[in-house]
């Protein structure tokens, strides 16, 4: 399994997100979730200026065998998507913590961050399941 970036916090439904000190919050999923999925060949993004909602669906991943939502770790305006993602879905397989990130929220309740798990929170969650 990859290495799980320090500065990241995550859902265990596999959403992670970048808080990027400017009051937005960029946001994909985690390598274990492209890996589970397999090759992504669709990505249904949100709309930029969509209201984002902590832990409700925002996005959709389909790969050759599932299609999978995407929640939003947390709550805010949708003010960038990554549409890069439309042509080339499996940039999310090739790297999930960068040039696959899927959208930026600008978060209206920073509190919610607390609420995510951390890298090493996550990594046993991943473990936790796996047994």
């Amino acid at each position: 399994m990859s290495e799980i970036p320090g500065d990241l916090k995550f859902l265990k439904s596999h959403e992670w997100a970048r808080v990027e000190g400017n009051g937005r919050v960029t946001v994909g999923i985690s390598d274990h979730a492209q890996g589970l999925l397999g090759d992504l060949v669709y990505v249904e993004l949100p709309e930029v200026g969509a209201e984002a909602k902590a832990g409700e669906q925002i996005a959709v991943v389909e790969s050759v065998k599932a299609a999978s939502d995407v929640y939003s770790p947390v709550s805010g305006k949708v003010v960038e998507v990554n549409s890069a993602l439309s042509d080339k879905p499996e940039t999310i397989n090739e790297d999930a913590y960068g040039e696959g990130w899927m959208f930026v929220v600008e978060i209206s309740n920073a509190e919610e961050v607390n609420d995510l798990l951390g890298p090493d929170d996550y990594e046993e969650a991943l473990e936790d399941d796996a047994h």
